[in-house]
């Protein structure tokens, strides 16, 4: 997500120009936008003609710039966009006022919002800015006397680090294990969340053994890909297989799943775990929460007042972020925040255990 301007709006309300750069940023808007927010961007709609004169073609589309103050959201994932119904409040053309129009936001479209940001709301579009910055994956394609490392930001990937040393016989061959060791080096430097390991033939399980041997966190979080190439060539193959959503995926489920399992242990002890929202309440008005778990639909519903909860979801998130706890917002399209949503959607680990 790139955040282009922040300032304030009318009734207090923060005035945030925003650019989602991949799909992961329309989904995190999704969960941010919420009915009688304001909304702000491009769009073309279908205009009606004026002229009796003319016959009626069904008007024709023009590109204008609406605010919309929103009704509904949708993240539609299969066609990559997310769309932001609601009435026009302000418009390029006057006479468009006061109608419904949908605007089909997409990848690198800018947009205006205007609304009284939720803390956790703000927290996930901050993170979705820091994320552009600091690589959650890193392609290293590797063959003999060669690697490349590149960073996957947002808005596409760029090369890190390019290393060359001539293996095999020669003058001025040298021990496959230095380039290794400089491939293994750029790596820790990167502290990405984790690594796509790629290249053709043995070279690259070669590598993998030797940061096992020698940078054991690194290889932890590596995965190998088959590739025929490396450097710019390896990195197009890596991406058009689908290896980086799979393990970007994977690096966010495991997050969840590990908390989603430390609360399984606690609660089967009786220790310090709670769950449900009044159980969670009382544990966040006591200062007891250290982490609050919180599925993303759920709070959602609740916020759109749609939910079942006798307990204001607001309140419970504010009250444990202003006692030092941490939130962690789920999604519900993973199996840890399934398991969550059978504990009621909300749940909590403990500081100590509540009689």
């Amino acid at each position: 997500m790139r955040i282009q301007s922040r300032g304030r709006g009318e009734e207090g309300r923060t005035r945030l120009t925003v650019v989602p750069e991949n799909v992961d940023d329309l989904w995190h808007l999704s969960y941010v936008l919420e009915p009688g927010d304001d909304v702000e961007g491009d769009t073309s709609r279908r205009i009606q003609r004026d002229d009796d004169q003319m016959r009626d073609t069904g008007g024709e589309r023009e590109h204008i710039h609406v605010t919309l103050e929103v009704e509904d959201v949708e993240f539609a994932r299969f066609a990559n966009r997310l769309r932001v119904s609601g009435v026009i409040v302000g418009c390029s053309r006057e006479d468009q006022l006061g109608h419904h129009h949908t605007l089909n936001v997409e990848e690198h479209d800018e947009l205006t919002i205007a609304k009284h940001f939720k803390p956790d709301q703000m927290e996930r579009i901050e993170e979705a800015e820091a994320a552009a910055e600091n690589p959650e994956v890193a392609i290293a394609t590797v063959e003999e006397g060669e690697a490349h490392v590149h960073t996957v930001a947002q808005y596409g990937t760029e090369e890190y680090a390019s290393l060359t040393r001539p293996t095999g016989k020669g003058e001025y061959a040298r021990p496959r294990s230095e380039l290794f060791a400089e491939l293994g080096e750029a790596l820790s430097h990167l502290d990405a969340d984790a690594v796509i390991l790629a290249g053709p033939g043995f070279t690259k399980q070669d590598a993998l053994d030797h940061l096992q041997e020698n940078f054991p966190d690194i290889a932890a979080k590596t995965t190998t890909v088959d590739t025929s190439g490396v450097g710019d060539r390896g990195v197009h193959e890596v991406l058009k297989r689908g290896a980086l959503e799979d393990v970007q995926t994977e690096t966010r489920i495991a997050r969840e799943a590990e908390l989603i399992d430390e609360l399984t242990e606690e609660m089967a002890t009786g220790a310090k775990a709670t769950y449900g929202p009044e159980a969670v309440a009382e544990a966040a008005e006591f200062g007891a929460v250290e982490t609050l778990l919180v599925l993303d639909d759920r709070l959602r519903e609740e916020r759109q007042g749609r939910g079942e909860w006798d307990v204001d979801a607001d309140e419970v998130i504010t009250s444990v972020e202003r006692q030092g706890g941490d939130v962690v917002v789920f999604s519900g399209e993973f199996e840890p925040g399934q398991r969550l949503k059978n504990l009621g959607g909300i749940a909590a680990l403990l500081r100590y255990r509540l009689e």
